[in-house]
């Protein structure tokens, strides 16, 4: 994919970026591969009306996107994702720099 091609999400593909970026961040080292993509070893368990991401507590209704193979399976064609061997994600070096926009928008740090 040429990197001069500007990458359009629709919001719920940049919500489930974005938090993947964040599970990423709190998992630190651990998942890393050879060719720079971190695997997603171990997704969130909403609870509740919401779920811990890292540091922050998410909306439920902004986690959607985690159980939607149709976000995954767009973001991978963006190359943003690939899917590794027995079905884990992985978050390309392009995903992990992608800016969605979103920062901490949606994001509130967990008070429990």
């Amino acid at each position: 994919m040429s990197t001069d091609k500007k990458i359009k999400l629709n919001k719920l593909q940049a919500k489930t970026l974005a938090l993947a970026q964040q599970v990423v961040i709190a998992q630190g080292d651990v998942g890393n591969n050879e060719d720079g993509s971190v695997t997603l070893l171990r997704l969130p368990q909403p609870h509740g009306n919401h779920v811990h991401v890292g540091k922050f507590v998410v909306s439920v209704a902004d986690f959607t996107g985690f159980d939607n193979g149709n976000v995954w399976s767009a973001l991978q064609r963006k190359g943003l994702v690939i899917e590794m061997d027995g079905g884990a994600i992985a978050i390309t070096q392009q995903g992990l720099s992608f800016e969605t926009g979103l920062g901490e928008k949606f994001l509130q740090a967990s008070d429990h």
